[in-house]
């Protein structure tokens, strides 16, 4: 599969079968994110892979009882660790170095027959708790991974002459 193929592929699943994700790829999935480029190349991030069911119930409960999340295979968990870096442009990056990394987890994810969804609906706090992370470090993506157990249809995306300029603002 090519790239363009994954992110063609890629969807928000929120049905999952009850089966486990074989190490070999959850490793390549990790590793992807690894990969993953990020400002001065500082890769201030840590991923947390949340298989426990118990912590995974907890986990969905914190993030609005969303269910599908404690059936999914696996939940990764996106943090910043270095939080107090501001880019020139005036953006803290670790949350989008965290985010690159969690797209490019995901698109390996289609790679591999899994499917994901981004979570962005959580309480920090409480997340934190459950999963023992220290204060300086934030979350900043919760993502369910596991096997589809239904793919829905691709949702309705703008055209692209109404998201893209040329040379200037129009």
């Amino acid at each position: 599969m090519d790239v363009f193929e994954a992110i063609r592929k890629r969807r928000s699943v929120r049905s999952y079968e009850d089966k486990p994700i074989e190490e070999e790829k959850l490793k390549r999935v990790l590793e992807a994110g690894r990969l993953a480029p990020s400002a001065g190349n500082r890769q201030e991030w840590k991923f947390i892979v949340v298989k426990d069911r118990f912590l995974k119930k907890k986990i969905a409960v914190s993030a609005n009882r969303q269910n599908f999340i404690a059936q999914s295979g696996a939940i990764i968990v996106g943090c910043g660790t270095e939080c107090d870096k501001i880019m020139t442009c005036g953006q803290y990056a670790y949350t989008i170095d965290v985010a690159i990394a969690m797209a490019q987890i995901s698109l390996q994810a289609v790679e591999e027959g899994l499917g994901t969804c981004w979570i962005g609906a959580f309480r920090e706090d409480e997340v934190k708790k459950i999963l023992n992370i220290p204060d300086k470090v934030r979350v900043v993506e919760l993502m369910a991974l596991g096997y589809p157990a239904y793919v829905p249809e691709p949702t309705q995306r703008k055209k692209i002459e109404d998201i893209v300029f040329y040379d200037v603002w129009k």
